[in-house]
């Protein structure tokens, strides 16, 4: 059953007495209690010392709507509507100006004494709530923070695991061939890097394992997303973890494939201890070259004091790189997948060997380096190379197997042999000098370094000694 609301209390003979009434409301349930009459102009003020104080005082025959902030006036003219139709008021909350600069914020409620009397309206200060509520909101933002640095650490650390231990893979996104392969990638799979370049990726897994690596590719090809599975290289061997990240080099679309040995629970402390011990510089950067991650091994190339940090400081600039060779590392590995080793000179210091690999990352890719120091005593002379007959024989060898192979890749290969044996002969004449075997040659030095690569010139390919600068 509904019932009708009480009508107002007529407190019409309170009218008279609305400034004592004030100051006795003001100090027993309020901090500012005003007199404001049927037009909305403050009448009387009182307040305690620790509210709004003498600025209160100023608005004695001002609007009440006036003396708040623009985006709160609507609220007091409300208030007042209410009051004068109901005889009371919701509470509200408004912001006053003050003279620091600083809003004030003030709880408002408001009745009507009489039919034709003032209404009394008593303000509760919120500053000390607000102060509250912001302490609260501040350590919130303080422990979120702390969670993001340490998920960013995580995936630092996991960047810097991908580095050092990963196989990796860059396969043709619709033939599934090897095009490049890493040193891990080597070992895993039991076969040199230039044997594995050209084999369809499944001949290195078990026959049992292979139907879900075909998925897991065209999955990666077909999405446009990364996909990661478990399986085993041979019948008897350990499981391995397998991710395919899809990406574009110029005009291919490629696949970066990750393997690495499913351990147990324990896999990620073991890695951290062996990239944090490992002798080679582990390096994440992004990809204009600025440091995000760094292991020890690395802090003591560069001569780094313990516990200083290099973060957001450019590679090149601290390896002293004046030859842009890490510049053209990167961007070999954001266009192949993975830039081969190659020797980065160091004024003063000894020269370094460096390879690197992309790290696609979501939206984001990094770079991955690892570098060493090279020995001065490693460095060799290249044994005298055989007379032109050999150049000749290998030729001959070619026409043997007209008839089994096809015109154009027979060609292929004798313009490879050929070109390898010129660069040779380029490089045994001018000491390993680069840029003098560039020029007889009529190449850019970033020319004959590509070239090099692509016939497994450069360092750590075939044996060839650190080129001079």
């Amino acid at each position: 059953m509904l019932t009708r609301p009480e009508a107002a209390a007529d407190l019409s003979a309170l009218s008279a007495l609305a400034p004592e009434l004030a100051t006795t409301v003001a100090s027993l349930a309020g901090d500012i209690a005003l007199v404001v009459d049927a037009d909305g102009v403050v009448r009387n003020v009182a307040a305690t010392e620790a509210a709004l104080g003498a600025s209160a005082n100023a608005w004695i025959g001002r609007p009440w709507a006036e003396t708040v902030t623009g985006d709160t006036r609507r609220k007091i003219e409300d208030l007042l509507t209410e009051t004068r139709n109901a005889g009371r008021s919701r509470r509200r909350e408004v912001n006053h100006p003050s003279a620091t600069g600083l809003d004030i914020p003030v709880a408002w409620a408001a009745v009507r004494l009489g039919d034709n009397g003032p209404m009394l309206a008593v303000g509760r200060d919120l500053r000390a709530v607000a102060a509250i509520q912001q302490r609260f909101i501040d350590s919130q933002q303080e422990l979120e923070r702390d969670y993001w640095q340490r998920r960013q650490t995580e995936a630092r650390y996991r960047l810097l695991f991908q580095v050092a231990t990963d196989a990796v893979l860059v396969l043709d996104a619709y033939t599934h061939r090897i095009v490049e392969a890493n040193a891990a990638a080597a070992k895993m799979f039991g076969q040199p890097v230039d044997q594995l370049a050209g084999l369809p990726a499944h001949d290195t897994i078990d026959a049992s394992s292979r139907p879900a690596l075909e998925q897991l590719l065209v999955n990666a090809r077909t999405t446009g997303r990364a996909g990661e599975i478990r399986l085993r290289l041979s019948e008897d061997g350990a499981a391995v973890e397998i991710s395919a990240t899809p990406f574009r080099a110029e005009q291919s679309l490629l696949l970066l494939v990750r393997a690495r040995e499913a351990g147990p629970s324990d896999t990620q402390v073991l890695l951290a201890d062996y990239v944090e011990r490992a002798p080679e510089g582990v390096i994440v950067t992004d990809t204009s070259g600025r440091v995000l991650a760094a292991n020890p091994a690395f802090m003591a190339l560069v001569r780094r004091p313990e516990g200083s940090t290099v973060d957001g400081q450019a590679l090149e600039i601290l390896l002293g790189d004046t030859a842009g060779r890490i510049n053209a590392l990167i961007a070999d590995a954001r266009r192949h997948g993975i830039a081969a080793r190659t020797v980065v000179p160091r004024a003063g210091d000894a020269s370094l060997e460096a390879s690197a690999m992309l790290l696609p990352e979501g939206d984001q890719e990094r770079i991955g380096f690892t570098l060493r120091a090279i020995d001065p005593r490693d460095i060799r002379l290249p044994q005298p190379l055989g007379p032109a007959a050999d150049l000749v024989a290998a030729i001959e060898h070619l026409a043997e197997q007209v008839g089994q192979r096809p015109l154009p890749q027979l060609m292929r290969q004798a313009t490879d042999i050929a070109e390898r044996h010129l660069v040779e002969v380029a490089l045994q004449r001018h000491g390993l000098d680069g840029d003098a075997a560039a020029a007889a040659l009529g190449l850019t030095r970033d020319n004959l370094d590509l070239r090099m690569r692509r016939l497994g010139l450069l360092p750590g390919q075939s044996g060839l000694p650190t080129l001079v600068d």
